[in-house]
């Protein structure tokens, strides 16, 4: 990804490390968790898409950013649209959010709404 802070796909970047919340190890742990598992619409395989996105999150994250790919930068954007619209849908009550399908959802993308 040989491109300038200032172009699109530097801008991607930048949403996407502020988007991603979670890192590689956090997210690659979550992933096998039931919870995950019980989110998120099934991609045709029996894994949902929000999973499927979670994994190529964690192949994104070990990357520099100069090696990352087409393919990666396309995810990048992917993965901002999806935290930007869905964490404007959050729950109304707070004490609804930390066992949501809506915040497992969001992490299945690397986005833990209660991280700080």
């Amino acid at each position: 990804m040989a491109t300038s802070p200032t172009s699109g796909a530097g801008a991607a970047y930048a949403a996407f490390k502020q988007d991603v919340n979670m890192t590689a190890t956090e997210l690659t742990t979550w992933l096998k968790t039931a919870e995950s598992k019980s989110v998120g619409q099934d991609s045709g395989d029996g894994t949902s898409i929000g999973r499927h996105s979670g994994e190529h999150i964690v192949d994104i994250l070990h990357k520099k950013k100069a090696d990352l790919t087409p393919a990666d930068e396309a995810h990048l954007h992917k993965v901002h649209s999806y935290v930007a619209r869905h964490s404007a849908q959050g729950p109304h009550h707070q004490q609804d959010v930390a066992t949501s399908p809506w915040r497992y959802s969001l992490m299945n993308w690397g986005h833990d709404p209660l991280k700080q």
